[in-house]
Order: C-alpha cells, then sequence, then structure tokens
C-alpha cells in the first residue's frame, strides 16, 4: 500500500514536500516514482528513484526544481518540489516498480493534489 500526503495549495515561487509511504512489502526492493495528471491531461512521469537511492531521474520540466529521494528504513520517499509553478498543478502519485525507469510500475497510491497559484 502507498499513502501520498503533503499536497497543498501555494503560491508560483513556493516550494512542498511530497512523502510517500509504503508498507506491506520490502520497500526496498522496489523502484520509486512519482507521476502526475493535470485536469484534462494524461498522467505523466515526473521523476524516478532506483532501489538503493543512487540513481534517480526527472522530467526535463521540473530538472533543477524537483528532487526526489527515498528513506528505506522509514519505507518513505519524497518528492521536494521548489520554485513551484502553475502548470505544476495537478494529482501527484507514487508508484512502485520491481526496475527502475521500466514503463511498468506495480502499485499506485492514491494521489495528493497540489494547487499553484499565480
Amino acid at each position: 500500500q502507498l499513502v501520498e500526503s503533503g499536497g497543498g495549495l501555494v503560491q508560483a515561487g513556493g516550494s512542498l514536500r511530497l512523502s510517500c509511504a509504503a508498507s506491506g512489502r520490502t520497500f526496498s526492493n522496489y523502484a520509486m516514482g512519482w507521476f502526475r495528471q493535470a485536469p484534462g491531461k494524461e498522467r505523466e512521469f515526473v521523476a524516478a528513484i532506483s532501489r538503493n537511492g543512487i540513481s534517480t531521474y526527472y522530467t526535463d520540466p521540473v530538472k533543477g526544481r524537483f528532487t526526489i529521494s527515498r528513506d528505506n528504513a522509514k519505507n518513505t520517499v519524497y518528492l521536494q518540489m521548489n520554485n513551484l509553478k502553475p502548470e505544476d498543478t495537478a494529482v501527484y502519485y507514487c508508484a512502485a516498480g520491481r526496475v527502475y525507469l521500466a514503463s511498468r510500475y506495480d502499485y499506485w497510491g492514491q494521489g495528493t493534489q497540489v494547487t499553484v497559484s499565480s
């Protein structure tokens, strides 16, 4: 089970940190990803992190602003979002998969809303 938290309403230029707490399986066996879905748009990839946390990857629009990290001792993955822009407004989902950067993710959270006002 994956449970996201930390979403909310923030002004442009502000910051939020999303958390995703995992339970039920061995967290360190899974690569983790963050995705987002804006109203009327398809879900899109945001960031991914390998099982040991050494490797990370970002979609171009968030590079330099977002940071994905994980704490395997706490079974939690984070997404630090800085310099937020209105176009970052979306429901953000975390996901767990067996293979880092694979197209398939096996488990998904329920999502947390992020709204950035201009």
